[in-house]
Order: C-alpha cells, then structure tokens, then sequence
C-alpha cells in the first residue's frame, strides 16, 4: 500500500557499490541515505499531466529547429521575458559586477544583511538559457529555508562562451567570496538546479584542483551530471519523464559537447575522483529523466566516501521546487534543503 500523500518513509542506508575507482584510491565508504518521497500529491500530478500535455508539443518544435546562434539568442531571452517575475516580499536583492559577467545578493524574507554565511547558486537551463531574473523567486525562497543570503552567479553562457568555459565564472564568484569577501570555505554552500547542479559539482572540483578549500556542503536540484547520454536514454525513465526530453537533450550534447571527450571528467562530473568532497544533497523526481544521474552520483559519492543523501520525489517533474508554494512537495523540499544548508553552516 503506498504511503498516503505528504507521508516520508524512514531514511535508510545503502551500502555502496564496489569496485568503483574512488575506492580503489583508498577511500573509506561511506553510507548512502536514499530518503524516498511518496506519494505524489493531485496537485503535483495535474502539474506532470499538464507538462505532458502542453510543455512537451512545445518542446517537440525545438526538436527539428536548427541548433544555431538564432535558436541559442531565443534561449537567452527567457531570462529578459522573467524580468517581472517577483520574488515573495520581503525579498532584497544587490547587483555585483565581475569582469565580464554579474551576480547578485539575494536576501530571502527574514534574512539579515550580514553576509558571513552564504549560498552560492548556480542556476540551470541548459547551459543555454536563464539567468537571475528566472531563478530569483526560488533562490529567495532557499534563502529564506536557509537563514542566509544567496550570492547568484549569472555566469556567461553559450554562445558568449564554450561549455567547457562556463564554469570559470562559477570559480570566479567562490574565488572573490574566499578572497575578497573574506567568508570561509566552511561557511559556504554552493547549490544548482539542472545544469547549475552540473557546475556546482564542476567548481568544486576545479576549486579542489586549484588548492582552494571547499566548500561545507554541495546541493544538486535534479543535476546533469553525465554527458554521455546512452544510459539515460535507455532508462525506463526516457518514457516516463512528462516532458519526453531525450531527443532534445541529444540534439543540445551534439550541440554544445561534440567537440569534447565526454568521458573525461572535467565535463561530466560524474567520472572524476570524488574522494574528499563536502557532503552532498542530491534530489530528482522519481520518473524524471535526470533520475539516473542522482543515482548513480549518490552511490559513486558514497562510495568515495563522502556522505551523501538522495532525496526521490515520487512523479515529480524536473526541478519541481520551481513551484515553491504551489505545490506541497516543493514546499517541502525547500524547506529541507534550507534544513540541509543551515546543518552544513553548523558543521
């Protein structure tokens, strides 16, 4: 019998899968928490149906269109097209400037001014698309769960740079953090959704690379984190994912990854040596077609031993916390991501 709607199964831990190369380099595994969410409330159910019938003719269009500077400047333009979408009030925000790029300070309602403690967010759309203007409600409202500001990053995007250079701007803004503003590593979180979970990953990364000290914790919303899309692809979840992203999603890897190695590391995450990462909340919908990279993400962590929890949505659609207080399931996955945040700050 399934759990009865707004119900949350007992945590557990899963033992991490051998033989992975983060453990053969010595690390300790660690365990897996698989918190699994059920069930799907009527709200978010009419949201997925709603997806299925609207989003998914339209995405369908995009599918046979030419995947060329046209089509990439009409993806940047949502983020224009959002300019009057108002985060909840009480919300503040600041503008920063960096060479070449910008941010912003987002003070979600009763959060102070003080900025020693701090998200750094990391917006998705498909390395292509949106911006601060499309993610400034919901990272307000992570804010808000968090009881600390949120720096978001409006790093460059293709066309204006390669995927291969997105990430730069992302260690930038923890660089200047660090440096400039003086916060510790222990008293910063970095967070994405989609392809912002893909950078998240990609700048801690390249920060451990670069003799930086890491972050307290990492958090994925529904991260990409393998390039190579054969194993999504032949998932059960390419059927079930509302919006039937698949060919779409192959047309944008031949787009903005063909001329890279999708197995090195540096561009799907998911490959590189894991061993010394923060700990990590990782949260997909259970039908989602990204599902499959949380997974295997979460049990590739735990076995380099970082502690991991992977929070599954029952049915929900990508990104579902976009939503914010619309849905039940969005309003609480916020709320323990801020939980989440707020314990990695302590720590």
């Amino acid at each position: 019998m399934p759990p009865s709607e707004g119900s949350r199964p007992k945590e557990h831990a899963v033992p991490a899968p051998e033989q992975t190369e983060p453990e053969r380099t010595g690390s300790r595994p660690a365990a897996l928490v698989i918190d699994r969410r059920g069930a799907a409330s009527l709200r978010s159910r009419a949201v997925a149906a709603g997806v299925r019938r609207l989003l998914r003719p339209y995405l369908a269009r995009f599918e046979a269109a030419p995947f060329d500077e046209t089509a990439l400047r009409r993806a940047a333009s949502y983020d224009r097209l959002a300019a009057r979408s108002r985060p909840p009030r009480g919300t503040h925000r600041e503008r920063v400037r960096f060479p070449g790029f910008g941010a912003e300070w987002v003070h979600g309602p009763g959060v102070g001014r003080a900025r020693d403690r701090v998200i750094l967010y990391l917006h998705g759309g498909a390395w292509v698309s949106c911006g601060l203007n499309t993610h400034r409600p919901m990272v307000a409202r992570f804010s808000a769960a968090a009881g600390v500001p949120a720096l978001s990053v409006d790093y460059r995007m293709i066309p204006d740079v390669p995927f291969e250079r997105e990430v730069d701007d992302c260690l930038a803004a923890y660089r200047w953090l660090l440096e400039e503003r003086g916060v510790p590593a222990a008293d910063i979180v970095i967070m994405g959704d989609s392809a912002g979970g893909h950078l998240a990953f990609a700048t801690a990364l390249r920060a451990r690379a670069e003799g930086l000290p890491l972050p307290a914790a990492l958090v994925g919303l529904s991260p990409m984190l393998d390039m190579d899309l054969t194993g999504k692809l032949a998932h059960a979840n390419a059927s079930l994912d509302p919006s039937a992203p698949g060919v779409l999603l192959e047309r944008l890897m031949e787009g903005i990854v063909g001329h890279l190695d999708v197995a090195d590391p540096a561009v799907s995450p998911i490959r590189a040596d894991l061993a010394g990462l923060p700990p990590v909340l990782l949260t997909a919908g259970s039908t989602e077609l990204l599902y499959c990279d949380s997974e295997e993400m979460a049990r590739r962590l735990a076995a380099a031993g970082v502690p991991v929890t992977f929070q599954v949505w029952d049915r929900q659609i990508h990104v579902f916390q976009m939503f914010g207080p619309l849905l039940p399931e969005s309003r609480e996955s916020i709320a323990e991501v801020g939980a989440f945040v707020r314990d990695a700050l302590r720590r």
